[in-house]
């Protein structure tokens, strides 16, 4: 399953083709990486499809938007072909169109390869490969991970706070001088609090010995196995042979060229 790969090697996996994919103009090779990218993440992960569903619509919505406006202001190098129709001065071409629609497809895939890593991949997991695969900085990834979680500890925080104020009846501020002042009223508590658990996780980490050397021992040590290179062999081949029954076709554009 996707979600029991290496984090490090999944992210560049799913950095290589969608850094390739904006190099891609013409319509099927993002459509059919699209495709294809949907149906690895649904046979081998254990997203639901709902969920994956909700956060996927909007940006379909999205996607139209980027498609729409890039119809309408396409340089002339891409707006070839004869003129379908006009709005207003904008006269809409089927090169201008296919140039759009590309767009839209490669902003859906760059949206569906993020998810597939979003979505299967436990941050602390993603850190502790950072450290050990790229050998980046523990003090770098501990804290980004102790922000990561206290995060939800600002949230019930805020939601005290805005409890509090209500009980002593300070109500809900209005213009921009009251808002100021209402911004003031939370952020001074909350960065209050956050020092102090900033100083006690520090602390609580210096007894336990942390130090921040890289050379360092791991409870649960990230490796990259076979499948993670098969997950990348898989992925990036599939990306190219796309690519080659595009041109084989005579689809392909690179950047404008057709070829």
């Amino acid at each position: 399953m996707i979600e029991q790969l290496n984090p490090t090697l999944k992210a560049f996996t799913i950095l290589v083709p969608g850094v390739l994919l904006g190099l891609m103009f013409d319509i099927f090779t993002p459509l059919f990486y699209l495709v294809f990218v949907i149906l690895v993440t649904f046979l081998f992960s254990n997203i639901s499809m709902k969920k994956w569903l909700l956060i996927f619509t909007p940006f379909v919505l999205l996607a139209i938007g980027f498609a729409w406006m890039r119809m309408l202001y396409t340089r002339e190098s891409f707006a070839g072909g004869e003129v379908l129709f006009s709005i207003w001065q904008f006269d809409v071409t089927t090169g201008s169109v296919m140039i759009a629609i590309s767009l839209g497809l490669r902003s859906l895939c760059f949206v569906a390869l993020s998810l597939l890593f979003i979505l299967t991949t436990d941050s602390t997991k993603f850190m502790l490969s950072l450290m050990q695969q790229l050998k980046i900085s523990p003090k770098i990834t501990y804290g980004v991970l102790a922000g990561y979680r206290f995060l939800p500890t600002f949230r019930h925080e805020l939601q005290v706070l805005r409890q509090a104020h209500r009980i002593r009846g300070v109500g809900r501020a209005r213009g921009i001088k009251g808002r100021i002042i209402q911004f003031k009223r939370y952020s001074i508590p909350l960065l209050a609090n956050a020092i102090r658990k900033a100083e006690r996780v520090a602390i609580a980490m210096e007894s336990k010995g942390f130090t921040g050397e890289k050379e360092r021992t791991y409870y649960h040590p990230m490796k990259v196995g076979k499948r993670d290179w098969v997950f990348f062999s898989t992925m990036v081949g599939m990306f190219f042979f796309i690519v080659i029954l595009s041109y084989s076709f005579g689809y392909l554009n690179v950047f404008g060229n057709q070829f």
